[in-house]
């Protein structure tokens, strides 16, 4: 369904060292900066990109937006957050912990980027 995934950031650098932890805890490999100054991921078929706007404006998060990442397991959402904090993330809604309801038993782990965007790390149990 998707093709890829773009948020804005105001510090570019910052918020590349943060992405390379957290995607470098699942086993991705660190982004790259391409020609226009976009830090670029590539993993598992999937693009995620990190951008200053194009319109000059400063970036800002989506309030209500939540942009989820597959984990293989629980103990690899917590590392993924672990990596996230260590990395100048910040914690956000509960703590990383199973949850249930509509969608079944889920574990999820979130997390705030540098520039505020709200992630999500989860494992479907079951």
């Amino acid at each position: 369904m998707f093709s890829h995934i773009m948020v804005g950031a105001n510090d570019m650098e910052a918020s590349k060292a943060f992405y390379d932890a957290i995607f470098g805890a699942i086993g991705a490999k660190p982004g790259f900066f391409d020609d226009m100054g976009r830090a670029i991921y590539m993993h598992d078929n999937a693009l995620f990109l990190v951008t200053k706007p194009i319109d000059g404006a400063s970036a800002c998060h989506a309030n209500g937006g939540t942009i989820g990442f597959t984990m293989a397991s629980p103990e690899q959402a917590d590392a993924w957050h672990a990596a996230g904090v260590a990395a100048g993330g910040a914690t956000c809604e509960d703590p990383p912990g199973v949850r249930e309801g509509g969608f079944g038993k889920l574990y999820l782990a979130y997390l705030r980027d540098p520039a505020g965007n709200k992630l999500c790390g989860l494992h479907r149990i079951g």
